[in-house]
């Protein structure tokens, strides 16, 4: 199959003043669209047809080896970003149900997620994504993946993350990461990350 570059559920400007408009265009049209049409070139004339990008990540033995990181790096690219799409939001919301039970179960409280989650977040050396995964085994965790590494990989499933890279930041923040780091916790579609939770205990 081809893969398309997916459509924001939002405009460009919506999540202003967090994340602004140019930021958003150019991290959408350029990188994600990038990530696209490279994984594409590299699954040209395989014969493993596979359904969906999350199940290439999830079955990478079946890539060729010539070609196995370039599809690790861009369809890692594409089913990263197309998550951190739709785990932002400009309409508030805050954690409920199941997930936020959760949340207080393993870090004792929102607030010490939060804080937890960017202690991660700010520990990753260079470019990589903070993740919230649930764990085969139905636990959630906290991981940093370098790169565009995603993990589906490890055979976790993730529920909330954030893009580290310098180029989903720096034309607003600059250097100042923890400035961004914060700023994103104000637009973050909680109701999503419950379903992805959900989802992910199925």
């Amino acid at each position: 199959m081809t893969y398309l570059l997916p459509k924001l559920p939002y405009s460009y400007s919506a999540l202003e003043p967090y994340i602004d408009r140019r930021t958003m265009k150019i991290h959408h049209t350029k990188h994600h669209q990038a990530y696209v049409d490279n994984l594409n070139k590299a699954l040209e004339g395989l014969k493993y047809k596979p359904s969906s990008a999350e199940e290439i990540l999830k079955n990478l033995n079946r890539i060729p080896l010539d070609v196995r990181q370039a599809v690790i790096n861009n369809g890692g690219g594409h089913v990263n970003h197309t998550f951190f799409w739709n785990i932002m939001s400009p309409k508030k919301s805050t954690p409920s149900g199941n997930l936020l039970e959760m949340l207080n179960k393993k870090f004792g409280s929102v607030e010490k997620f939060r804080e937890s989650f960017t202690q991660k977040a700010m520990g990753l050396f260079g470019s990589g994504w903070a993740f919230l995964v649930v764990t085969k085994s139905g636990q959630i965790s906290l991981k940093r993946h370098s790169f565009q590494n995603s993990p589906l990989m490890q055979g976790n499933f993730p529920i909330l993350g954030i893009d580290l890279w310098e180029h989903a930041y720096y034309l607003k923040y600059q250097n100042r990461k923890a400035d961004y780091i914060k700023a994103w916790w104000n637009v973050i579609n909680w109701p999503e990350v419950e379903k992805n939770f959900k989802g992910a205990l199925k």
